[in-house]
């Protein structure tokens, strides 16, 4: 049976139609129960997560993640079309909007989700109104995370007093769990969880006594990993993160990794990977508790991995006006190589960089720009198996001229005319990709030690291993497309030549019949438009003598068609390979699952 297509309304606002209510009470109802239909599809989706883990329908779960992805962009457009007809003539009357917004807030006020459905409210206004920037008389412009009002959140976690030894703890956290498929041996799991624990306190000097852990209730499923997120409670309220992860092996339930440290913490809520499947009435009360764990983290970044990525970019755009309005440093060319297809550019003191489509792209870059469109696309679809950087889309901001450097705005007037508008007061991107800023690979082998320059260039080979796993190949692997991110991983940005692993045909080199066709400047061969040689790819990397030879050691079957051909022949058989979020070393069960 095929998984149930989303459902909307016909008539979206019966309630005010039937009340013959005005344009302004029957648009706010509209949008209302828009949203509504929308967190109930999201949650049916989400929902499915544990039947999925149960049958180990791994390719049910790469669907309902593309679903749920699709599912905010349907019902926008579905609810702006519903407003029209309820509105009528009052569809462009700013006063009417203005009056739907202050109706809308009292409609949602005492709602655990009130911000996703102010975020939904401001996606129907600029869908109708095409707003350049904020206007706030019919935008919500900011909601004080903070100062929501906690009474309306749901109790989102458990608390688990000391009694007896750690042992005892983790065993009754991993009872109380609701899973859909029984442990292989749950007293062994508490004992090697507890095990570790007590490992990893001592070599972190915490010696004091655990007073207590919190677990968040739901279960964090993304992939083929199942996770569940606490936090350990010392004396004086110090906090240990706790991230136990749990795999379905042959009908059993096993315990692989504990994960005790705010960096691994962070990894697995990382930009770089796929949002989790996690049920939760309203998300700010989980939200809390992540932050609690990993207080560096960007809301922005904890509401995406959750699956609201609109919020999530609405959390990002409020984050970088509050900067603006705090710093006074200018936007500017982002350090590191031209790029030949986007105007990339950053803020000095704020860590993400804007990238613009170019009008024309430097030779000899063939690609259209609808081809990039396309490309970002399908990485935000995609399984990012924390190798490929979450990009969120941005139209229509707004930012003060005298904030961007005069080298700036030359290279956006004259590169980027189509996606920029500049006059006297303001530069208006008319779109826009942010990203995290990371470190090109190319600038970090440059100043790096000999020590963490190998490390890298051996990261940078997994990189390409692990994106062939998920059926991803970069198609340049240039090191300047690529990036070090502060926890020393190795990740992908440039997606215009990006692909389907499987659309491409990996050739050997042809062999030279004689001197003349060995010494042409162009191949006497012929060369199709998705053949790749992987002989090539040594002489783009360019790596220095050093590391080049650790790269060869250690992933030289990259540059063996054989290599990807065996990767296409796993992705043709149906095979679905998970990159777990954690390394190796970290496994409590290393006999298990291939990496």
């Amino acid at each position: 049976m095929s998984d149930p297509a989303p459902r909307f309304a016909e008539h979206p606002s019966p309630a005010a139609a039937s009340r013959g209510a005005s344009p302004a009470v029957g648009g706010a109802d509209t949008i209302r129960t828009g949203f509504d239909q929308h967190q109930r599809q999201f949650r049916e989706i989400t929902c499915r997560a544990p039947s999925r883990q149960e049958r180990r329908d791994w390719h049910g779960v790469q669907r309902d993640a593309v679903e749920r992805l699709e599912l905010y962009e349907q019902q926008v457009r579905h609810t702006a079309h519903a407003v029209e007809p309820a509105l009528g003539d009052q569809l462009h009357r700013k006063e009417c909007w203005a009056r739907m917004k202050a109706l809308y807030a009292d409609l949602v006020s005492d709602r655990a989700d009130a911000e996703l459905a102010e975020t939904f409210f401001n996606l129907i206004t600029r869908r109708v109104f095409t707003t350049v920037g904020v206007d706030p008389t019919i935008e919500y412009v900011g909601t004080d995370f903070e100062r929501l009002d906690a009474r309306a959140e749901p109790h989102s976690y458990s608390i688990y007093g000391r009694e007896g030894s750690t042992e005892n703890l983790v065993r009754a956290i991993l009872r109380d769990r609701a899973l859909p498929v029984p442990y292989h041996d749950l007293d062994r799991d508490a004992r090697l969880i507890a095990g570790d624990i007590e490992i990893q306190r001592r070599a972190g000097l915490a010696t004091a006594p655990i007073e207590a852990i919190d677990v968040l209730d739901p279960v964090f499923y993304r992939n083929k990993g199942a996770y569940l997120i606490g936090r350990i409670r010392g004396q004086g309220q110090r906090i240990t993160p706790l991230v136990i992860a749990l795999v379905h092996e042959e009908g059993r339930l096993v315990a692989d990794a504990v994960l005790l440290t705010e960096d691994e913490a962070s990894i697995v809520f990382s930009f770089t990977r796929s949002s989790f499947h996690v049920d939760v009435e309203g998300p700010r009360s989980v939200i809390r508790f992540l932050k609690s764990i990993m207080p560096a983290k960007r809301l922005a970044e904890l509401y995406i991995a959750l699956g609201y990525h609109e919020h999530g970019k609405a959390e990002l755009y409020r984050d970088l006006t509050n900067h603006l309005e705090r710093s006074t440093d200018t936007f500017e060319i982002a350090p590191g190589d031209r790029g030949m297809v986007m105007v990339v550019f950053t803020l000095p003191s704020y860590d993400i960089v804007f990238k613009v489509i170019r009008d024309v792209f430097d030779y000899p870059k063939t690609t259209t720009r609808r081809h990039v469109l396309e490309r970002y696309q399908l990485v935000f679809k995609h399984d990012r198996a924390g190798r490929l950087v979450d990009a969120q889309e941005f139209e229509y901001l707004a930012f003060p001229k005298h904030r961007f450097s005069e080298a700036l705005l030359k290279e956006l007037q004259e590169s980027a005319a189509a996606s920029v508008v500049v006059d006297d007061e303001r530069v208006v991107l008319r779109h826009v990709y942010t990203e995290r800023r990371v470190t090109p690979l190319n600038l970090y082998l440059w100043q790096a030690d000999e020590r963490p320059a190998r490390d890298a260039v051996l990261d940078y080979g997994q990189a390409i291993r692990d994106l062939a796993a998920t059926n991803i190949f970069p198609g340049d692997l240039l090191l300047k497309n690529f990036g070090v991110t502060r926890h020393g991983r190795v990740i992908f940005y440039d997606y215009d030549e990006l692909c389907l692993l499987t659309d491409c045909n990996f050739r050997e080199m042809p062999v030279a019949r004689d001197l003349d066709e060995e010494m042409a400047a162009e191949p006497w061969y012929y060369v199709g438009a998705h053949d790749v040689f992987p002989e090539e790819f040594v002489t783009f990397i360019a790596l220095s003598a050093g590391v080049r030879e650790a790269f060869l050691e250690a992933h030289g079957e990259i540059l063996t068609a054989e290599f990807w051909t065996r990767m296409q022949a796993l992705h043709r058989s149906g095979e679905v390979v998970d990159i777990f979020p954690y390394r190796a070393a970290r496994r409590l069960q290393p006999a298990h699952h291939a990496r």
